[in-house]
């Protein structure tokens, strides 16, 4: 499988990855959980690099979700507080590159320095045009999908918009993601077969595709191997296409 060879008239333009196992990696390893949280945040990183070299245009990863802070406290104080110093050593290099970052999800959790962070990639990222990479972080779609019916349901209130008129366009522009394309193709890793709460309106035509591979070992290869299943899928969207009739 390392001489994969894709066809560069079906690059998917959209990805979303859901980067599981990090815990599992470093537990298999016999290292702390919070080991393979570093080493996944790094394969970022790097799958990204290789996104942008596939020509694939945006990419949209799950980094921690709303039901993440149930999980114990030193571990999500890591979380909350690692990706901070990861920004300060490499904001350079990030407003250097060509990759435009920006992040959705709740931030009323966050702390003033987390968002500050943020709120400063996005601004100094925002003109590049190489690939773009959404961060969700603090992220549930039902909250998402949520808020965006609370919006709706204030612009009727208000005589904005007429109940009649509201369509899958209106829900769109009121998501988090109303600025970007439809998905093409949900990665998940580490073997587990569930959406676990992730871009659940988006999803409807998009292409699913699971391994057993954890995130920090999925690598260059492994993305390979899911860009060949997605261009092997027929995407009917609902109708008939390709088929013998």
């Amino acid at each position: 499988m390392a001489d994969i060879i894709l066809d560069p008239n079906k690059i998917p333009s959209h990805i979303a990855i859901i980067l599981d196992g990090n815990g599992r990696w470093a537990k298999k390893r016999l290292l702390p959980r919070v080991m393979g949280h570093k080493k996944g945040a790094f394969n970022l990183k790097d799958i990204t690099i290789y996104c942008d070299k596939l020509n694939i245009k945006y990419l949209t990863v799950f980094c921690f979700s709303t039901e993440n802070w149930k999980r114990p406290i030193d571990e999500v104080n890591f979380l909350m507080n690692e990706p901070l110093k990861y920004y300060k050593k490499y904001k350079k290099a990030l407003f250097s590159s060509n990759i435009k970052i920006r992040a959705i999800g709740r931030r009323d959790r966050l702390s003033k320095e987390f968002i500050n962070c943020l709120e400063e990639l996005e601004e100094n990222t925002k003109n590049h045009t190489g690939i773009t990479l959404t961060l969700c972080i603090d992220y549930g779609s039902q909250y998402e999908i949520t808020e965006a019916v609370r919006k709706i349901a204030h612009d009727v209130k208000n005589g904005i918009i007429n109940p009649d008129d509201i369509n899958e366009a209106t829900i769109n522009k009121n998501l988090y993601t109303n600025d970007l394309p439809p998905l093409d193709l949900l990665i998940r890793t580490s073997g587990e077969y569930r959406i676990s709460n992730y871009l659940l309106w988006q999803l409807a035509y998009s292409e699913l595709y699971f391994t057993d591979v954890y995130w920090p070992d999925f690598n260059e290869l492994e993305l390979k191997k899911a860009i060949l299943s997605f261009q092997a899928r027929n995407r009917r969207f609902g109708g008939l296409k390709n088929e013998n009739k």
